[in-house]
């Protein structure tokens, strides 16, 4: 009877644990973002009034202001903004934090 066990290599959580402190660092960008657009009425209005007229360069000026340490992607349609943040380690793509937030 052939055997359903499988060898699995060992376990090396080296990469897992540097992916997750740079997500740490990812979140702490997104929170700055949060924290701006949630304090601030005339800055989610400037954000929200570039979007509208598709001026890309103005919106991620606006974002950058919040004092993120990293570049952010950025995609909105009339309903409002989407936030990608990503990171590597050791070359590789570890971690991706996105953020969708809604105006309409």
């Amino acid at each position: 009877m052939p055997s359903n066990q499988y060898e699995y290599p060992p376990v090396d959580p080296n990469l897992l644990y540097k992916s997750a402190n740079e997500t740490k660092k990812l979140m702490s960008d997104a929170s700055k973002v949060l924290d701006k657009l949630s304090s601030s009425k005339d800055f989610g209005s400037k954000v929200m009034y570039f979007a509208e007229r598709s001026d890309i360069e103005e919106v991620k000026r606006l974002i950058k202001t919040t004092g993120i340490k990293r570049d952010v992607k950025i995609d909105y349609n009339p309903d409002g903004l989407r936030l990608e943040f990503d990171s590597t380690t050791e070359n590789v793509p570890c971690c991706k934090l996105f953020v969708t937030l809604r105006w309409r």
